[in-house]
């Protein structure tokens, strides 16, 4: 003990801890901060730990087209740990991002964005912002299919932009096309240059917590006027406590168990599943972004084509802008949810939305899905109501790709109707034009079709209907 007494009076006369940091570190806090308030610093922890653990994936892996995914196969497989900390990494991420959108809940929730914290707030906005670039340039790294894939998407949403949308396409992929440039730039944005920018904004964000204080808990009755607040809140002061270690306590358990959690998530779950390797020249691909960006995915592919643009464009900067407007139009006024009854609502609307377009996401019916191609014809309730004759028109439907829009029996994509019971509804003749002429998004199949094919193809589809109903244009008994 005197050792360690020793040589930290020794470091303090050459550092001057106790006159420089402690005094920071012990700054005092409102009485009423409580558990609601280590949001902020479980933020910071999922950060550090995306930096060591970050740190530890670079030593092994390699930002080349015809290294990287082997790289990454070698972590995840081989290297000492490496599963697990491709699983951190990755839970890291969500737990970031999860973690930035409950600070901020719980900033517009008791009012702490108001006066003098506005640029709190808007420091707090740009680390969002900042938290889903990292996100999604991290997902290419893994350089299989679905990350490529995604990657040229994202580019081609860029590449909208009015005027300045070529400019940035370049910027954002290193040339004309998705390629082993593009791979180096993401891997240095994502690794350096915007961690860079978030330590800064940390810095600023944890300065700016500093200087003008915690906001002390919501009462009502006691709106912010930037005449009074300042004395108001040197007097709730007074009565408050040190920081450290008397709130910090509460910050250190929370921070813990962040990682206790991304830990067993990775030990249990382990890390995202790689698909095949990136290969450009194979366009059949099903992109599908990070969970965290499937709501907006689903927005892109509900919203109508006329309006696509404005989507793309508009929906981001105007969610970015009404949040940076926040403080701005309403510096003052009650903090309490009890004089702000339509806060919860502001917060569990959005919430809602982002959670059906999730699911929806998921689900993608608007996609078709080529996995179905690669299973057995048809669920085997229906397999074996064939007879020879509709066996043939079972292996054209298979193999000319209709199961990977339409459903039978419940198996298939969801792009187009399901034609469990096509049979009720259609006569061989409306099938057959249908077939032929496609719309509404179906491809015409005049000119793809034999005319074998085709009549194999209709008496498949026409022998599927619902039991004890006879096929559409039948005529009734007498």
């Amino acid at each position: 003990m005197k050792l360690l007494i020793g040589a930290w009076r020794w470091l303090d006369e050459r550092l001057g801890f106790s006159s420089t940091i402690m005094p920071v570190v012990r700054h005092p806090v409102p009485r009423s901060v409580n558990w609601w308030y280590v949001t902020g610093s479980a933020t910071l922890m999922a950060f550090i730990l995306q930096v060591v653990t970050g740190v530890a994936l670079a030593t092994n892996y390699v930002p080349a087209p015809s290294n990287a995914y082997d790289s990454l196969h070698f972590i995840t497989s081989q290297a000492e740990f490496g599963n697990i900390l491709r699983g951190m990494h990755f839970f890291g991420a969500s737990a970031m991002v999860v973690l930035v959108l409950i600070h901020m809940t719980q900033v517009f929730m008791t009012g702490s964005y108001k006066f003098p914290r506005e640029l709190n707030w808007l420091s707090g906005v740009l680390l969002l912002a900042l938290t889903l670039a990292m996100a999604f340039t991290g997902q290419l790294l893994r350089w299989d299919q679905n990350a490529f894939w995604s990657t040229v998407v994202g580019a081609e949403q860029a590449a909208r932009t009015p005027i300045i949308g070529g400019i940035l396409t370049k910027l954002l992929i290193a040339g004309k096309t998705v390629g082993g440039a593009t791979l180096t730039r993401f891997f240095a944005i994502h690794v350096f240059l915007i961690p860079a920018l978030i330590f800064g904004m940390i810095g600023l964000h944890l300065y700016l917590a500093i200087r003008h204080g915690v906001s002390e808990w919501p009462r009502a009755g006691r709106p912010v006027h930037k005449a009074t607040y300042l004395q108001e809140y040197e007097e709730e002061l007074k009565q408050g406590e040190p920081f450290f270690p008397d709130a910090a306590w509460k910050d250190a358990v929370v921070m813990l168990l962040v990682v206790v959690a991304i830990i067993a998530l990775a030990a249990i779950f382990g890390p995202p599943h790689l698909g095949k390797p990136a290969d450009p020249t194979i366009v059949q691909a099903y992109p599908r972004p990070d969970w965290y960006f499937v709501w907006y995915f689903a927005v892109l592919a509900l919203s109508p084509p006329s309006i696509e643009n404005l989507v793309i464009l508009g929906f981001p900067l105007l969610v970015f802008l009404g949040l940076a407007l926040i403080p701005l139009l309403w510096p003052t006024g009650e903090r309490s949810l009890r004089s702000r009854p339509w806060a919860p609502a502001v917060v569990t609307i959005p919430v809602i939305l982002v959670v059906v377009l999730s699911v929806e996401g998921f689900r993608a019916p608007w996609s078709p899905n080529f996995a179905a191609l690669g299973a057995s014809p048809l669920p085997a309730a229906v397999q074996t109501q064939l007879d020879p004759a509709r066996q043939k028109g079972a292996q054209v439907f298979q193999f000319r790709g209709c199961r990977a829009c339409h459903a039978i029996a419940g198996s298939g994509g969801h792009k187009g109707p399901d034609l469990g019971a096509v049979g009720d509804r259609l006569t061989p003749a409306q099938l057959t034009t249908r077939i032929a002429a496609g719309g509404g998004g179906m491809p015409a199949y005049a000119g793809v079709l034999s005319p074998a094919e085709m009549q194999v193809l209709v008496d498949f589809l026409q022998g599927l209907r619902s039991p004890n109903r006879e096929p559409a244009g039948t005529p009734l008994a007498p």
